[in-house]
């Protein structure tokens, strides 16, 4: 697209799929509710992550080499999952409380280094209600970063090596006003304090091991081609596409992204089941199996630039949710 996103003015798919799914399979129903265990997830890889913060903290800058690699290997995995873990809170699947949710996913912002969970709560679900609404969903790149990136190969891959900071200028298109609250002020308290406890106690090399793992963890990696899997498409009949292969063992099933778009009620652990349960509806969907190629095809096939993206004019009836 070399001017501007593919137009839409037909509603966003996952409603009418929803519907249809729920006439032929009332019985998805019964995979709505919430999974308490992701909290489990959530304290091992905490102690996981601020473990390997101290062990480099303590190593010293020297070894900062090292420290790269694991969070190439292991830390950016573990930042992805806790990713995951704020976007199952942000939809209330953790606990039933409200304020549970909301506690998980600050605690799984920590390693993160940046307050992110109570911003991506707000913005996030304005994706699920007003998907491919420039003004509303801070899921579209803004036009100035796709006039800026472009079709050059380069500039997509410095455009997803800087993915952290990209995401976190987002918010401001959509409104950061509605995202200040004293859930957002905790949110960066907690978050400044674990930060520097790092780097009081262990030195400055534990931070610079979670900024490697952040970095790492949403940017240029196989794992930041999630961002592309999940919207990025040439075919605009297709606006959202799914991923089966086996980093979904790493990531609570975070490629099953058709499904969630259709039933945003339905924790990680069953959204298996429920492709398994409407085989006619997800099997026809086009599919990838490997982050790894998405990440080389983007970057690589001149046809990809960041307005590979379906668009739809502001101001639509907002999208329900069903749970």
């Amino acid at each position: 697209m070399p001017g501007g996103f593919f137009q839409s003015d037909e509603e966003e798919p996952h409603r009418a799929r929803r519907r249809s799914i729920l006439v032929a399979h009332p019985e998805v129903r019964q995979l709505f509710g919430r999974n308490p265990w992701t909290a489990v997830v959530l304290a091992g890889i905490l102690a996981l992550q601020t473990g390997l913060a101290v062990l480099f903290g303590r190593l010293g800058w020297s070894w900062w080499w090292l420290s790269a690699l694991v969070a190439y290997a292991v830390g950016a995995f573990a930042n992805h999952c806790l990713y995951v873990v704020v976007h199952e809170a942000c939809h209330l699947l953790v606990f039933r409380n409200r304020t549970l949710n909301r506690l998980t996913g600050l605690l799984a912002d920590l390693p993160n280094v940046f307050p992110g969970s109570m911003g991506f709560s707000v913005y996030h679900l304005k994706h699920h209600t007003h998907q491919g609404d420039h003004t509303q969903d801070g899921d579209l790149p803004s036009h100035w970063e796709a006039h800026l990136v472009g079709h050059r190969w380069y500039a997509k891959a410095a455009w997803l090596a800087l993915m952290p900071i990209v995401l976190m200028l987002r918010p401001s298109r959509v409104g950061v006003a509605q995202m200040i609250s004293p859930w957002w002020l905790a949110n960066v308290a907690l978050c400044l304090a674990y930060d520097l406890a790092l780097v009081y106690f262990f030195g400055g090399g534990a931070l610079g091991y979670l900024l490697f793992s952040f970095f790492f963890s949403i940017g240029l990696h196989p794992l930041g081609a999630r961002w592309i899997q999940e919207h990025y498409t040439c075919d605009p009949d297709h606006e959202t596409t799914s991923y089966y292969g086996p980093a979904n063992w790493l990531t609570l099933n975070v490629g099953y992204h058709n499904e969630h778009h259709d039933f945003p009620s339905v924790p990680w652990h069953r959204l298996p089941r429920l492709r398994t349960l409407a085989p006619e509806f997800y099997d026809r969907q086009p599919a990838e199996t490997s982050w790894t190629k998405v990440l080389l095809r983007f970057i690589f096939d001149p046809r990809y630039s960041l307005y590979s993206r379906v668009e739809r004019p502001p101001g639509a009836e907002p999208a329900a949710t069903i749970g």
